[in-house]
């Protein structure tokens, strides 16, 4: 069973996909540990609600955001995590985390990487016009969204869409993707390449 630590800064709709995906047996892990760079993020909630323990950090403690980072990996080290999942987490991972976890923390990002890297994927596709966009989940590197992609799935953007009904779509398929891919974490099947590239076996 893979143990899991989980990044979240708010509502934690994914973390919540995730800890169902595992209630339902079609994930097969464990979450040890939620880090929330908020106090205030309601994905702790859904934390507590699940029994799962929690470290919430402020912005106070990101002040020194490498002290922040040698701190959430001694607690996930120390709760044993094997994989991190960055679930709507907005700060960007540093060397302490990176070279805790190395090729083993894992990203989501709202749109089909390398197009529309950055905050706000949603919303710049959508402007830009696009008629397809998607979700990437990709391992996490010192640079944001640049990390080689694991898995991608696509999103059309029909004539009548809203930002807000694209937000939607995009979400949905997020809660899909996210612990479908963990599950190939969980399986063994993902490799990276010496080419830096993935790939997933059979």
């Amino acid at each position: 069973m893979l143990k899991l630590g989980v990044l979240i800064s708010g509502s934690g709709t994914n973390l919540q996909a995730i800890i169902d995906a595992i209630e339902q047996s079609a994930l097969s892990a464990q979450v040890v540990l939620v880090v929330s760079s908020r106090a205030d993020a309601y994905g702790l909630t859904r934390a507590e609600q699940a029994g799962i323990p929690s470290l919430a950090l402020t912005s106070a403690d990101y002040v020194d955001p490498l002290a922040a980072d040698e701190r959430i990996a001694a607690a996930l080290k120390e709760a044993q995590a094997e994989y991190i999942v960055m679930a709507g987490y907005m700060r960007l991972v540093r060397e302490p985390l990176l070279k805790a976890f190395p090729n083993r923390i894992i990203n989501l990002h709202p749109a089909l990487l390398p197009s529309f890297p950055g905050e706000h994927g949603i919303a710049d596709a959508f402007a830009y016009g696009v008629k397809l966009t998607g979700v990437s989940v990709h391992f996490a590197n010192a640079v944001y969204d640049q990390g080689a992609i694991i898995a991608q799935a696509p999103v059309v953007i029909e004539e009548d869409d809203t930002l807000e009904s694209l937000e939607a779509k995009i979400h949905a398929v997020e809660h899909v993707l996210y612990p479908r891919v963990l599950q190939l974490l969980a399986q063994g099947r993902v490799v990276m390449g010496d080419n830096g590239k993935v790939s997933i076996t059979s």
